[in-house]
Protein backbone atom coordinates (compact mmCIF):
# COMPACT_ATOMS: atom_id res chain seq x y z
CA UNK A 1 0.00 0.00 0.00
CA UNK A 2 2.95 2.44 0.42
CA UNK A 3 4.26 1.90 -3.00
CA UNK A 4 1.00 2.67 -4.41
CA UNK A 5 0.61 5.85 -2.07
CA UNK A 6 3.93 6.79 -3.90
CA UNK A 7 2.57 5.68 -7.67
CA UNK A 8 -0.67 8.02 -6.63
CA UNK A 9 1.67 10.93 -5.50
CA UNK A 10 3.90 10.17 -8.68
CA UNK A 11 1.23 10.59 -10.88
CA UNK A 12 -0.63 13.82 -9.00
CA UNK A 13 -3.78 11.37 -8.48
CA UNK A 14 -4.55 14.07 -5.56
CA UNK A 15 -4.00 16.86 -7.50
CA UNK A 16 -6.57 16.38 -11.04
CA UNK A 17 -6.48 20.22 -12.32
CA UNK A 18 -4.03 18.59 -14.52
CA UNK A 19 -5.67 16.48 -16.39
CA UNK A 20 -8.52 18.43 -16.06
CA UNK A 21 -6.97 21.08 -18.19
CA UNK A 22 -6.42 18.67 -21.01
CA UNK A 23 -9.89 17.21 -20.62
CA UNK A 24 -12.57 20.01 -21.26
CA UNK A 25 -11.27 21.44 -24.52
CA UNK A 26 -10.89 17.98 -25.87
CA UNK A 27 -14.10 16.35 -25.13
CA UNK A 28 -15.69 20.51 -26.23
CA UNK A 29 -13.80 19.47 -29.88
CA UNK A 30 -14.73 15.85 -29.83
CA UNK A 31 -18.72 17.44 -29.58
CA UNK A 32 -17.40 19.98 -32.39
CA UNK A 33 -16.01 17.62 -34.92
CA UNK A 34 -19.25 14.61 -34.09
CA UNK A 35 -22.05 17.30 -34.68
CA UNK A 36 -23.75 16.16 -31.70
CA UNK A 37 -22.92 13.61 -29.01
CA UNK A 38 -20.42 11.81 -30.12
CA UNK A 39 -21.08 8.31 -28.15
CA UNK A 40 -19.93 6.77 -24.99
CA UNK A 41 -17.09 5.10 -26.60
CA UNK A 42 -15.06 8.31 -27.87
CA UNK A 43 -15.98 9.63 -24.73
CA UNK A 44 -14.34 6.91 -22.49
CA UNK A 45 -11.04 6.75 -24.76
CA UNK A 46 -10.68 10.11 -24.48
CA UNK A 47 -11.15 10.34 -21.20
CA UNK A 48 -9.43 7.68 -19.69
CA UNK A 49 -6.66 8.60 -22.71
CA UNK A 50 -6.23 12.00 -21.54
CA UNK A 51 -5.95 10.85 -17.42
CA UNK A 52 -3.52 8.19 -18.50
CA UNK A 53 -1.13 10.46 -20.88
CA UNK A 54 -1.36 13.38 -18.03
CA UNK A 55 -0.33 10.80 -16.00
CA UNK A 56 2.90 9.28 -17.79
CA UNK A 57 3.67 13.09 -18.58
CA UNK A 58 4.11 13.71 -14.80
CA UNK A 59 6.46 10.66 -14.42
CA UNK A 60 8.92 12.04 -17.53
CA UNK A 61 8.54 15.36 -15.96
CA UNK A 62 10.05 14.17 -12.44
CA UNK A 63 12.51 12.68 -14.21
CA UNK A 64 13.49 15.50 -15.80
CA UNK A 65 13.23 17.67 -13.55
CA UNK A 66 14.78 15.59 -10.98
CA UNK A 67 17.86 18.20 -10.07
CA UNK A 68 15.99 21.18 -10.25
CA UNK A 69 12.77 20.28 -8.43
CA UNK A 70 14.96 19.37 -4.98
CA UNK A 71 15.55 23.40 -5.16
CA UNK A 72 11.84 24.44 -5.71
CA UNK A 73 9.81 24.71 -2.40
CA UNK A 74 6.58 23.58 -4.53
CA UNK A 75 8.48 20.15 -5.98
CA UNK A 76 11.21 19.42 -3.53
CA UNK A 77 8.94 16.62 -1.75
CA UNK A 78 8.17 14.92 -5.48
CA UNK A 79 8.77 10.82 -5.08
CA UNK A 80 11.74 11.00 -7.61
CA UNK A 81 13.24 14.10 -6.87
CA UNK A 82 13.61 12.51 -3.01
CA UNK A 83 15.11 8.99 -3.83
CA UNK A 84 11.75 7.30 -2.87
CA UNK A 85 10.87 6.26 -6.60
CA UNK A 86 14.12 5.78 -8.71
CA UNK A 87 14.15 7.42 -12.08
CA UNK A 88 13.73 3.93 -13.81
CA UNK A 89 11.43 2.83 -11.79
CA UNK A 90 9.49 6.50 -12.94
CA UNK A 91 9.88 5.72 -16.38
CA UNK A 92 8.41 2.21 -16.28
CA UNK A 93 5.30 3.05 -14.76
CA UNK A 94 5.36 6.08 -17.17
CA UNK A 95 5.82 3.93 -20.09
CA UNK A 96 3.05 1.63 -18.57
CA UNK A 97 0.72 3.97 -18.37
CA UNK A 98 1.26 5.20 -21.97
CA UNK A 99 0.81 1.58 -23.45
CA UNK A 100 -2.26 1.53 -21.73
CA UNK A 101 -3.39 4.79 -23.35
CA UNK A 102 -2.31 3.45 -26.35
CA UNK A 103 -4.34 0.31 -26.25
CA UNK A 104 -7.58 2.76 -25.58
CA UNK A 105 -6.16 4.51 -29.08
CA UNK A 106 -6.02 1.28 -31.02
CA UNK A 107 -9.64 0.79 -30.72
CA UNK A 108 -10.06 4.31 -32.83
CA UNK A 109 -9.67 4.54 -36.73
CA UNK A 110 -6.10 4.26 -38.04
CA UNK A 111 -5.71 8.14 -38.39
CA UNK A 112 -5.90 8.50 -34.89
CA UNK A 113 -3.09 5.86 -33.80
CA UNK A 114 -0.56 7.99 -36.16
CA UNK A 115 -1.49 11.11 -34.76
CA UNK A 116 -1.10 9.29 -31.04
CA UNK A 117 2.53 9.43 -31.99
CA UNK A 118 2.81 13.02 -32.48
CA UNK A 119 0.94 13.33 -29.20
CA UNK A 120 3.73 11.29 -27.50
CA UNK A 121 6.77 12.91 -28.98
CA UNK A 122 5.54 16.12 -27.99
CA UNK A 123 4.25 15.06 -24.54
CA UNK A 124 8.01 13.60 -23.65
CA UNK A 125 9.64 16.98 -25.46
CA UNK A 126 8.29 19.46 -23.03
CA UNK A 127 10.09 18.25 -19.87
CA UNK A 128 13.13 19.63 -21.84
CA UNK A 129 12.06 22.23 -23.31
CA UNK A 130 12.68 24.80 -20.44
CA UNK A 131 16.50 24.28 -21.38
CA UNK A 132 16.16 26.08 -23.82
CA UNK A 133 12.79 27.70 -25.15
CA UNK A 134 12.47 31.29 -23.63
CA UNK A 135 8.91 30.25 -23.64
CA UNK A 136 8.50 26.75 -22.92
CA UNK A 137 4.90 27.03 -22.43
CA UNK A 138 3.92 27.36 -25.79
CA UNK A 139 5.51 23.55 -25.98
CA UNK A 140 3.46 22.60 -23.50
CA UNK A 141 0.04 24.51 -24.99
CA UNK A 142 1.22 22.42 -27.70
CA UNK A 143 1.13 19.20 -26.05
CA UNK A 144 -1.60 19.90 -24.05
CA UNK A 145 -3.58 20.96 -27.38
CA UNK A 146 -3.09 17.50 -29.55
CA UNK A 147 -6.37 15.96 -28.12
CA UNK A 148 -8.31 18.38 -30.02
CA UNK A 149 -7.19 17.55 -34.10
CA UNK A 150 -7.00 14.04 -32.79
CA UNK A 151 -10.72 14.05 -31.98
CA UNK A 152 -11.22 15.10 -35.36
CA UNK A 153 -9.58 12.41 -36.80
CA UNK A 154 -11.35 9.77 -34.58
CA UNK A 155 -14.99 10.77 -35.95
CA UNK A 156 -13.43 11.08 -39.28
CA UNK A 157 -15.42 9.17 -42.22
CA UNK A 158 -12.79 8.77 -44.34
CA UNK A 159 -12.84 5.78 -45.95
CA UNK A 160 -8.62 5.38 -46.59
CA UNK A 161 -5.57 5.51 -43.51
CA UNK A 162 -4.62 8.96 -45.28
CA UNK A 163 -7.79 10.72 -45.43
CA UNK A 164 -8.47 9.65 -41.61
CA UNK A 165 -4.81 10.88 -40.64
CA UNK A 166 -5.87 14.82 -42.06
CA UNK A 167 -8.90 14.41 -40.93
CA UNK A 168 -9.11 18.26 -39.77
CA UNK A 169 -10.34 21.59 -40.50
CA UNK A 170 -10.34 25.12 -40.38
CA UNK A 171 -12.19 24.31 -36.91
CA UNK A 172 -9.33 22.09 -35.46
CA UNK A 173 -7.13 24.25 -36.53
CA UNK A 174 -8.80 27.68 -35.03
CA UNK A 175 -9.61 25.45 -31.62
CA UNK A 176 -6.12 24.27 -31.64
CA UNK A 177 -4.66 28.51 -31.41
CA UNK A 178 -7.55 29.31 -29.03
CA UNK A 179 -5.99 26.25 -26.70
CA UNK A 180 -2.70 27.18 -27.22
CA UNK A 181 -3.19 30.77 -25.97
CA UNK A 182 -5.41 29.63 -22.69
CA UNK A 183 -2.23 27.29 -21.61
CA UNK A 184 0.08 30.40 -22.53
CA UNK A 185 -2.18 32.01 -20.07
CA UNK A 186 -2.90 29.42 -17.07
CA UNK A 187 0.87 28.13 -17.08
CA UNK A 188 2.25 31.68 -16.94
CA UNK A 189 0.68 32.30 -13.93
CA UNK A 190 1.60 28.77 -12.69
CA UNK A 191 4.98 29.85 -13.77
CA UNK A 192 4.73 33.25 -11.85
CA UNK A 193 4.27 30.79 -8.14
CA UNK A 194 8.17 29.49 -9.22
CA UNK A 195 9.70 32.88 -10.03
CA UNK A 196 12.19 33.22 -7.56
CA UNK A 197 13.60 29.94 -7.64
CA UNK A 198 13.44 29.62 -11.65
CA UNK A 199 15.73 32.76 -11.44
CA UNK A 200 18.12 31.29 -9.06
CA UNK A 201 18.46 27.93 -10.77
CA UNK A 202 18.76 29.83 -14.48
CA UNK A 203 15.16 27.82 -15.93
CA UNK A 204 13.51 29.61 -18.55
CA UNK A 205 9.49 30.33 -17.85
CA UNK A 206 7.65 32.98 -19.56
CA UNK A 207 6.73 34.72 -16.73
CA UNK A 208 10.49 35.50 -16.47
CA UNK A 209 10.85 35.58 -20.15
CA UNK A 210 7.45 38.72 -20.10
CA UNK A 211 8.91 40.34 -16.68
CA UNK A 212 6.93 43.31 -15.31
CA UNK A 213 4.25 42.79 -18.43
CA UNK A 214 3.46 38.87 -17.17
CA UNK A 215 0.32 39.92 -16.20
CA UNK A 216 -0.45 41.87 -19.00
CA UNK A 217 0.77 39.22 -21.26
CA UNK A 218 -1.60 37.17 -19.43
CA UNK A 219 -4.41 39.03 -20.18
CA UNK A 220 -3.81 39.19 -23.43
CA UNK A 221 -3.70 34.98 -23.83
CA UNK A 222 -7.08 34.57 -21.92
CA UNK A 223 -8.63 37.77 -24.66
CA UNK A 224 -7.01 35.44 -27.82
CA UNK A 225 -8.70 32.37 -26.18
CA UNK A 226 -11.79 33.62 -25.57
CA UNK A 227 -11.78 35.72 -28.54
CA UNK A 228 -11.09 33.20 -30.70
CA UNK A 229 -14.10 30.91 -29.11
CA UNK A 230 -16.45 34.09 -29.94
CA UNK A 231 -16.06 33.77 -33.56
CA UNK A 232 -15.33 30.25 -34.22
CA UNK A 233 -18.40 29.02 -32.54
CA UNK A 234 -20.89 31.21 -33.52
CA UNK A 235 -22.37 31.57 -30.23
CA UNK A 236 -24.94 34.30 -31.47
CA UNK A 237 -26.76 31.41 -32.84
CA UNK A 238 -26.63 29.11 -29.88
CA UNK A 239 -27.53 30.50 -26.47
CA UNK A 240 -26.09 28.49 -24.03
CA UNK A 241 -22.78 29.07 -26.18
CA UNK A 242 -23.06 32.69 -26.07
CA UNK A 243 -23.97 32.22 -21.72
CA UNK A 244 -20.87 29.83 -21.71
CA UNK A 245 -18.58 32.71 -23.01
CA UNK A 246 -19.70 35.36 -21.29
CA UNK A 247 -18.91 33.29 -17.95
CA UNK A 248 -16.24 32.61 -18.77
CA UNK A 249 -15.11 36.10 -19.83
CA UNK A 250 -15.80 36.99 -16.36
CA UNK A 251 -13.64 34.28 -14.70
CA UNK A 252 -10.83 35.13 -16.94
CA UNK A 253 -11.30 38.84 -15.82
CA UNK A 254 -11.09 37.52 -12.16
CA UNK A 255 -8.19 35.65 -12.66
CA UNK A 256 -6.12 38.49 -13.86
CA UNK A 257 -7.29 40.76 -11.18
CA UNK A 258 -6.21 38.10 -8.23
CA UNK A 259 -3.16 37.91 -9.83
CA UNK A 260 -2.21 41.75 -10.61
CA UNK A 261 0.03 41.42 -7.27
CA UNK A 262 2.19 38.60 -8.61
CA UNK A 263 1.83 36.58 -4.96
CA UNK A 264 3.02 33.12 -4.57
CA UNK A 265 -0.51 32.11 -3.28
CA UNK A 266 -2.89 33.83 -5.14
CA UNK A 267 -1.13 32.66 -8.66
CA UNK A 268 -1.24 28.99 -7.48
CA UNK A 269 -5.12 29.73 -6.20
CA UNK A 270 -6.07 30.58 -9.98
CA UNK A 271 -4.49 27.86 -11.50
CA UNK A 272 -5.19 25.49 -9.43
CA UNK A 273 -9.12 26.56 -10.64
CA UNK A 274 -8.45 27.43 -14.40
CA UNK A 275 -10.24 24.05 -15.07
CA UNK A 276 -13.61 25.51 -14.48
CA UNK A 277 -12.93 27.59 -17.25
CA UNK A 278 -12.65 24.79 -19.89
CA UNK A 279 -15.69 23.20 -17.96
CA UNK A 280 -17.98 26.08 -18.56
CA UNK A 281 -17.17 26.08 -22.42
CA UNK A 282 -17.36 22.76 -22.45
CA UNK A 283 -20.84 22.38 -21.08
CA UNK A 284 -22.03 25.82 -23.52
CA UNK A 285 -21.07 23.05 -26.52
CA UNK A 286 -22.42 19.92 -25.21
CA UNK A 287 -26.08 22.18 -23.71
CA UNK A 288 -25.82 23.99 -27.22
CA UNK A 289 -26.10 21.08 -29.47
CA UNK A 290 -29.06 19.93 -27.30
CA UNK A 291 -30.69 23.16 -27.59
CA UNK A 292 -30.28 22.89 -31.10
Amino acid sequence: MTRLRLYLDLIRWDRPAGWLLLLWPTLSALWLAAGAYPGWHLIAVFTLGTILMRSAGCCVNDVADRDFDQFVTRTANRPVTTGRISVTEALVVGAALALAAFGLVLTLNPGSVLWSFSALAIAILYPYAKRVVSMPQAVLGIAFSMGIPMAFVATSVASDLWGQATGVSALTGWLLLSNLFWVLAYDTVYAMVDRDDDVRLGIKTSALTLGQFDVAAVAVFYALHLGILFVVLAPLEHPPRLLALVIASAMAIGAVWHIRGRERGPCFWVFKHNHWLGLVVFLGIAVGDVWG
